[in-house]
């Protein structure tokens, strides 16, 4: 590898922001905030809006699309004539 060019990995911790959800991976991510975790270390913290936490597939909160009424919708749109 040339000296220099590559971006620091580091471990980092990612924390959803809408259910404070935290984890620690490496990443090469930057952030001018840190947070201690509950291992004594100091970590770069990033924000992210969405994790697996809150995501709603890793949840069980699905939202079923009505894609019956889309499809009538678009044949009585663009039906031939």
């Amino acid at each position: 590898m040339k000296k220099d060019i590559h971006p620091e990995y580091r471990e980092v911790v990612f924390q959803d922001s809408s259910s404070g959800f935290k984890f620690v991976t490496r990443s090469t991510m930057n952030s001018n905030e840190t947070i201690t975790m509950e291992d004594g270390k100091t970590y770069p913290v990033v924000k992210v809006e969405v994790s697996s936490e809150s995501h709603p597939f890793y949840t069980g909160k699905n939202v079923l699309l009505d894609t019956a009424g889309r499809v009538e919708k678009f044949m009585t749109r663009y039906k031939k004539k």
